[in-house]
């Protein structure tokens, strides 16, 4: 199987500041999501799932809960050369930190050059998608491409938010426009779209490694994939072919999840793809047994819903409920739950994300609210329905208004 001869690099050491206060303590890959996974998971499931059983993931900022959740919960069979590897940042290079993703791989050639691979790839660990990366590589090796790029097609009216690409009939890489402030070039077949980085590089490793010395010595270049490594590979002349994700498929896939990706870099896209969750059909499909979604598996009990005396019943509608928690009387609505939470008698919390170990009291009210791990809201508590009361407490409030309580914060 050719997959065996393939390095997967998974980029994990971002800081994710749009997500603050979630990403206080953590990397944005360690966030939690849907519940019992992190955002991490979803790549390294892409991998597997895929076939591909060599995978580095290259950590950094505030990288200790993302170090146990890998340690604890990614142990391929290593008798049979399987592993999925931390490698933190080691500054081999010039005694600096990563200062772009490439500086990133570049100060980890050697996990490059220590065994013959015959294709490296280059994946972000902070997004949410399923992909069948094999389906890839097949498109990369048919264009004999130096470097594959995978891209979504969006709107066309959309593109301003985004990196750019523009591809000829061929789908081989002609311009790359950062966020353009005119209307850029549409797909070749679809005059309404265009298509934009996802951020994942299927490279030959020859290529790989002579871009990545060559920029190393560049002293303006910010080493980056997307400013740098790319426009110099275009501009030499390099066969860059881009992979358009909206036709890829795997097992099980339902017609509503094809071309589905998101990259949760802000609270209020972070909130939003938790609460699509819990649509009838919804976009990202959680129960596909072909396609398995694996993370740590946790040794609690399961989910127990207690009490059914008038007003005090233990509800749950609508929602995602992880192991462990106990709905005590307590009604949620339209909620996802990490393991381990406690919704105790005549509370209610609606179209909220509560994570690990958070206890509601007795008679609270919660409301469009994001509730970090390990705390402990007090009986009679009201959030998410007075922003200034919210912001008084020190609470975060996004543009649209959902309130996030850090992780471990002391609510009075």
């Amino acid at each position: 199987m050719y997959q065996d001869k393939v390095l997967a690099m998974v980029l994990a050491g971002g800081q994710g500041k749009r997500l603050y206060p979630l990403t206080k303590d953590r990397a944005k890959p360690a966030v939690p999501f849907a519940g019992r996974y992190r955002i991490i998971d979803f790549v390294l499931n892409n991998f597997i799932n895929s076939g591909f059983h060599k995978i580095k993931v290259l950590t950094q900022y505030k990288s200790d809960s993302l170090n146990k959740h890998i340690s604890r919960g990614w142990n391929l069979c290593s008798s049979i050369d399987q592993y999925v590897d931390l490698v933190p940042a080691q500054m081999r290079t010039d005694g600096n930190w990563y200062k772009g993703t490439a500086d990133a791989i570049f100060q980890n050639i050697n996990q490059i050059t220590d065994e013959p691979f015959s294709h490296v790839c280059v994946f972000g660990g902070d997004h949410i998608y399923k992909m069948d990366i094999q389906q890839m590589l097949n498109y990369h090796i048919q264009k004999k491409a130096d470097l594959t790029i995978s891209a979504i097609a969006i709107p066309i009216e959309l593109a301003g938010e985004y990196g750019v690409i523009e591809v000829d009939e061929d789908f081989r890489l002609t311009g790359f426009i950062e966020k353009p402030k005119h209307k850029p070039k549409s797909l070749p077949n679809d005059s309404a779209k265009c298509l934009v980085s996802m951020g994942n590089y299927i490279f030959e490793p020859d290529k790989l490694i002579y871009q990545l010395k060559k920029d190393s010595l560049d002293a303006e270049s910010e080493h980056d994939f997307g400013k740098n490594i790319i426009p110099n590979m275009l501009k030499d002349g390099s066969k860059v072919f881009v992979y358009n994700f909206n036709d890829n498929e795997f097992d099980g896939i339902k017609p509503a999840e094809k071309g589905y990706w998101k990259d949760v870099g802000s609270i209020d896209s972070y909130w939003q793809a938790n609460m699509d969750l819990l649509s009838y059909c919804p976009e990202l499909n959680l129960y596909n047994p072909k396609w398995p979604l694996r993370t740590y598996n946790y040794n609690f009990p399961p989910a127990k819903f207690i009490w059914d005396e008038q007003e005090r019943v233990g509800v749950a509608k609508n929602s995602l409920v992880s192991e462990g928690c106990i709905i005590s009387g307590g009604v949620i609505s339209g909620c996802v739950l990490s393991p381990m939470v406690r919704i105790n008698s005549y509370s209610s919390v609606s179209d909220s994300i509560l994570m690990e170990n958070v206890t509601i009291g007795r008679h609270s009210q919660i409301n469009r609210a994001i509730i970090d791990k390990n705390v402990e809201i007090p009986p009679y508590t009201e959030i998410g329905y007075n922003r200034e009361a919210d912001l008084k407490r020190g609470f975060y409030v996004s543009a649209n208004g959902v309130v996030v309580v850090p992780k471990g914060a002391i609510v009075d």
